[in-house]
């Protein structure tokens, strides 16, 4: 494991630490956003979003911690529990800042794996009781051979992203890439 991107589930991070001590943890910058917005009244989520944009779209982590500093002026009085989320997740938040925007765009969301878990929701949903465990597991099993089946397209710019991947993580990944 290289990068995880996780949502905002307590403990999954140092679960992840504690199991894969190498890998980077990248929080989920949607479920960061819809946190954020939680709270925030309707006239003003526009110009709200439209200020987080900057931050997490910043090209350094520098620029979006200026970013975020210009932010928290202009929303920190009215909406400050959304700032301070920003602030107090920011080492996960910020982990993609490493990256260039090719391997960026795969790690700051976890919107595939939300998209498989809503394929096993749409089989298991229809069934409120399974005879057994063993029945559930082969129904997911099928289920999962289907979602995978689309899988067979190649990620935008792999031979770029693997690149990149083996310069990051030279000793890890350079075995797979020979």
């Amino acid at each position: 494991m290289l990068i995880i991107s996780v949502d905002g589930l307590k403990g999954f991070s140092q679960a992840i630490e504690s199991a894969y001590p190498k890998t980077e943890v990248q929080k989920c910058i949607l479920h960061q956003i819809r946190n954020s917005t939680r709270y925030v009244s309707y006239k003003d989520i526009k110009a709200f979003t439209a200020g987080l944009k900057k931050i997490y779209r910043a090209a350094t982590e520098e620029k979006a911690l200026a970013e975020l500093d210009s932010f928290e002026e202009v929303w920190g009085s009215k909406y400050p529990l959304s700032i301070k989320s920003w602030r107090a997740n920011w080492a996960e938040l910020a982990t993609y800042f490493k990256y260039p925007s090719e391997l960026r765009k795969i790690i700051y969301t976890t919107n595939s794996a939300e998209s498989y878990h809503r394929q096993l929701r749409k089989v298991t949903k229809s069934k409120s009781i399974f005879p057994n465990d063993r029945a559930l597991i082969k129904m997911l099993y099928l289920a999962t051979m289907d979602v995978t089946d689309k899988w067979s397209m190649r990620l935008r710019d792999w031979p770029l992203i693997l690149s990149q991947l083996t310069v990051y993580f030279e000793e890890r990944v350079s075995d797979y890439v020979i």
